[in-house]
């Protein structure tokens, strides 16, 4: 007697498991396309910063203009200014990373 409801029990819960995977497979294929989203450097800070890691923490290529390393200083400075809640340390490193890629050579380096 028992072994006929569990044989429906388990048709009917094998049915709707595999409508809702259905259902999930139509919604997955028809969304939009979402752009890439950019990623930020996930690492934490090497001992000695040299010009990749200072051109990771800025955004911006290794051979950057001034110009470009200016206004990507500048907006990242504002994310993190310690006034605004942001970290000394981070900023300390954001301005260290501007020295190095404008080529002004590293002036004692972090305070951290």
């Amino acid at each position: 007697m028992a072994t006929p409801l569990i044989a429906g029990l388990s048709v009917a819960a094998a049915a709707m498991s595999g409508r809702y995977m259905i259902r999930a497979w139509q919604t997955f294929r028809t969304r939009a396309a979402m752009p890439r989203v950019r990623r930020f450097y996930p690492g934490g800070f090497q001992g000695e910063m040299n010009r990749r890691e200072a051109a990771l923490i800025l955004g911006v290529r290794e051979r950057a203009t001034m110009d470009k390393i200016k206004e990507a200083h500048k907006r990242v400075m504002v994310a993190n200014h310690p006034d605004a809640g942001g970290s000394h340390y981070v900023a300390s490193k954001i301005n260290e990373a501007k020295d190095i890629l404008m080529g002004k050579g590293k002036s004692g380096g972090s305070v951290f």
